[in-house]
């Protein structure tokens, strides 16, 4: 089977750049810090909801053909806004926008250096997402340039983080558990079917749609397998250093140099341990404390989870990736008796009842995201000047258009 997406050759583009790097998933974030420059004249308008700089019209999808109605999410690199469709066919649907800088300052802590980073994730998820349809995934649209930043324009999904459902009941039943875990589980199959390891699995990466399915989101962190052989997906080496610490799995932490799908069944047994007991089974003060018990210490669960949840749980959680639940497949994991009054054609179809729907007031309802992003101003700085030819040829063909496909 073919790998279904490419990066046109950006390792070799990189390399090229010196000393202007990519974004690494390896920047270590306790030396490192990321700069904010400037990168538009003083006298050019904010753009918001009232105030775009668009004079002129444009056959080309962009930034005009949107209204920015609220924030969902602000990161390092980017925004993520809540903004309605102001042209063509989908006028006043609603989307989620990201919006990326092509390339950012990073600023060692210890030396002050600064070196220039290309986000070439942005580009990685924008492939992913346009060629991966799924249930359980969620939906691309359209994807747009405009002087330093890429914008990704995807489903809205009203439900909110699933890490805000973790937060309001401190951990699930095991039933309402495994109704979010079985369309996760799905999730991740499908992907490592496809070629794809996912690998950064964590509730706030998992959202739901405004009817209380799970989508998985945020695809900057994925892996192609690099053998044409999908079966062979556990044997492919990969060295990079990606995700949250907490469900980071040992042969990421350690720096061995291997690891493949297996990586995400370890999240994903952190993600059970998450949900059913309130917290990750090793947590710590800081990075390097997390790190050394996720790498040695011994696996240690509460007494009041249930047999079939302990045992899934060792399984998934077992150091040695060759060793794990879900190294020979996903349908290992699918027949443990944890799973075992799961209807998976029912889950796949979503027949499956939610535990939760969320109450929504309209199309636009963002109450189901945390308040701290909703009530900063739906403001996004204009796109600025074009980067340097180095980066901007990372970004060829990067823009897409969902209605060309149909």
């Amino acid at each position: 089977m073919s790998n279904i997406f490419h990066l046109d050759d950006v390792g070799d583009e990189i390399k090229k750049l010196s000393p202007i790097n990519s974004i690494s998933n390896g920047i270590n974030k306790d030396s490192t810090e990321i700069v904010e420059i400037s990168e538009y004249n003083k006298n050019e308008k904010l753009d918001n909801k009232n105030e775009k700089n668009c004079d002129k019209p444009s056959a080309k999808l962009s930034i005009c053909d949107f209204e920015i109605r609220g924030v969902l999410g602000t990161g390092g690199f980017g925004k993520v806004f809540m903004v309605a469709r102001l042209t063509g066919k989908e006028k006043g649907k609603i989307f989620a926008m990201k919006v990326l800088k092509k390339a950012a300052l990073i600023r060692n802590k210890e030396t002050k250096q600064l070196e220039r980073e290309i986000n070439v994730h942005a580009k990685t998820e924008k492939d992913v997402l346009k060629s991966i349809q799924h249930p359980f995934i969620v939906d691309f649209y359209h994807a747009f340039k405009a002087g330093g930043k890429v914008y990704l324009v995807m489903e809205y999904l009203a439900g909110g983080e699933l890490f805000m459902q973790l937060q309001n009941e401190r951990m699930l039943m095991e039933d309402t558990a495994i109704f979010y875990l079985s369309q996760i589980l799905l999730a991740i199959e499908h992907l490592h079917d496809a070629g794809i390891i996912y690998r950064d699995l964590k509730p706030e990466n998992i959202m739901l749609d405004r009817y209380g399915h799970v989508k998985l989101t945020d695809f900057g962190c994925i892996k192609e397998a690099l053998n044409d052989e999908v079966a062979m997906l556990h044997d492919e080496i990969t060295y990079t250093f990606c995700g949250t610490v907490e469900y980071m799995a040992p042969e990421m932490l350690n720096r061995s140099g291997r690891h493949g799908k297996e990586v995400d069944w370890w999240s994903f047994g952190i993600l059970i341990h998450d949900m059913l007991t309130g917290a990750p089974p090793f947590t710590g003060t800081n990075r390097k404390i997390i790190t050394e018990r996720v790498c040695k210490s011994k696996l240690q669960l509460k007494k009041y989870l249930t047999p079939d949840a302990q045992d899934l749980l060792r399984k998934l959680l077992n150091k040695k990736p060759e060793l794990r639940l879900g190294s020979g497949g996903a349908e290992d994991i699918k027949n443990h008796r944890f799973f075992g009054k799961v209807d998976w054609e029912a889950v796949l179809s979503r027949k499956t009842k939610p535990p939760f729907t969320p109450v929504l007031k309209s199309d636009d309802d963002c109450s189901n995201f945390d308040s701290e992003f909703t009530s900063k101003p739906a403001i996004d700085s204009p796109p600025g000047c074009l980067p340097s030819p180095s980066v901007e040829d990372v970004f060829l063909g990067f823009s897409y258009n969902r209605e060309d496909d149909l």
